[in-house]
């Protein structure tokens, strides 16, 4: 064994020294009265953030957490960019009206129409935004036949996304949430057509639930509707909400009919920075023509110099996020975008069935839709719950959601795995050799496991 000599006492240099003193003293909830040098700030800040998950772990989120490095490169150059001020910035705004013709034949829009749109912060501001025009056309309708205009409301399924019940609590909309029952876990023509009146502004249809990764059936919704008004007048547009499946559907299932190529869809949302493939902070809305955007909802300011017609709930917002959706289309194509969808389909499928081959276990979904699926624990397992899986597999790094479903299936709990772009099928194997050990431990259980109750666990809110 090779013999070592006591070391002389090293002396910290002083940078060294500062930064622990001002870790130690620096307020964290106030500014502080005097500031640290920038390297010092980077250096706390950075060590303070290792506390966050993995980021390409977190089988949660439907948002994006890999890009090239080049696209990240591209976007520190632009991190400057007012995506409002077109006048100052009019290159950054010539990149947002291609990618909104990109995403306007991407959806089948028939050319004689000349669909309009505009980028958003996100797919929950683009179906705000789908939602007030709806209310417009509607409020509009019903004072030409002279009738009142105080009783709006939407028709959607219980498993939309949060978005929507904040559209109809701030824009007084009556939510008509049709609930689930029993393996109908979306919304459904028959029961969307028996949720309409006149006063209905619009029936939103999922393409793509966050609770199970399903496509809501947009054409059957449709005929059914013109079917309504066939027989009794009554006229009831769709609004898509695509956040997810809008860039999903046409890589991979190009043959489903669900967008503009359906008349009475009038307006469709999605997300760049989910299956878009840009990190956070984009979404897109698309109208069929600019008769289904009210013109009284586009503000025209000259404030910044130049004519800019907006409609946005937001003013100033960074331009790099639009500018890095340009650079995924340019890069990727047709065909990346449909390598990129099948290999997240390829790999979705096959975890869950190498999940459906393990015994305590049953699929809601397989990931055929979005690349995203649901799976519950069978009836018979009781000595633990979904919600000690998903715990036991944050220990090992892997964020896998546990939650119950909406009104009227609550009794049912289940686990989802939302894979992107960004997994491979190693990290696949990897996440089924963790949850097969896991799972062995659970079944040799004699016994529940202690824990808190069932409404006492962590949230997860869609």
């Amino acid at each position: 064994m090779p013999l070592a000599k006591q070391r002389p006492r090293m002396e910290y240099p002083e940078a060294v020294e500062r930064m622990e003193e001002a870790a130690a003293t620096l307020p964290i909830h106030e500014i502080g009265d005097s500031g640290l040098d920038s390297e010092m700030a980077y250096e706390l800040i950075s060590s303070e953030l290792l506390l966050d998950g993995q980021a390409r772990l977190n089988l949660a989120t439907f948002v994006t957490t890999y890009m090239p490095s080049i696209a990240a490169k591209l976007m520190t150059e632009t991190a400057d960019k007012n995506m409002i001020d077109k006048d100052e910035y009019p290159q950054t705004a010539e990149l947002e009206a291609r990618c909104v013709s990109i995403l306007a034949e991407m959806w089948n829009s028939p050319g004689h129409e000349q669909a309009t749109g505009c980028s958003t912060t996100g797919s929950s501001e683009a179906a705000m935004l789908g939602g007030m025009a709806l209310k417009w056309r509607w409020r509009e309708r019903m004072r030409k036949a002279g009738k009142p205009t105080d009783r709006p409301n939407m028709v959607m399924g219980a498993n939309v996304q949060v978005c929507w019940e904040k559209f109809c609590r701030y824009w007084d909309v009556e939510p008509k949430l049709v609930p689930m029952e029993g393996n109908r876990f979306h919304l459904e023509a028959p029961q969307a057509v028996a949720a309409c009146d006149e006063n209905t502004i619009g029936v939103v249809a999922i393409l793509g639930s966050t609770f199970d990764g399903s496509y809501e059936p947009v054409k059957e919704i449709a005929a059914a509707l013109d079917k309504l008004e066939e027989d009794t007048g009554c006229y009831v547009p769709i609004h898509v909400d695509a956040a997810s499946g809008g860039f999903v559907a046409p890589a991979i299932q190009p043959d489903l009919e669900w967008d503009f190529r359906i008349p009475r869809v009038q307006s469709i949302n999605a997300s760049g920075h989910k299956y878009g493939l840009v990190y956070p902070g984009v979404g897109w809305a698309i109208w069929r023509n600019e008769e289904a955007l009210p013109r009284d909802l586009v503000f025209d300011v000259n404030y910044l110099g130049g004519h800019m017609p907006t409609f946005a709930l937001n003013f100033s917002r960074p331009g790099r996020e639009v500018v890095a959706q340009y650079f995924m289309f340019t890069t990727l194509g047709r065909e990346g975008y449909r390598r990129v969808m099948q290999g997240a389909q390829d790999v979705a499928t096959h975890i869950s069935g190498e999940i459906a081959k393990m015994g305590p276990y049953q699929l809601i979904s397989d990931g055929r839709e979005l690349p995203v699926f649901a799976f519950a624990l069978n009836p018979d397992v009781s000595n633990y719950t979904v919600f000690d899986v998903s715990d036991k597999l944050r220990q090992a790094g892997w964020l896998v959601p546990a939650y119950s479903f909406p009104e009227n299936r609550q009794d049912l709990s289940v686990l989802r795995v939302v894979v992107r772009a960004g997994m491979t099928m190693g990290m696949a194997d990897n996440l089924l050799e963790h949850l097969r050990e896991m799972t062995e431990f659970f079944e040799s259980l004699k016994a529940p496991l202690p824990g808190p109750d069932i409404d006492k666990r962590t949230a997860f809110a869609h």
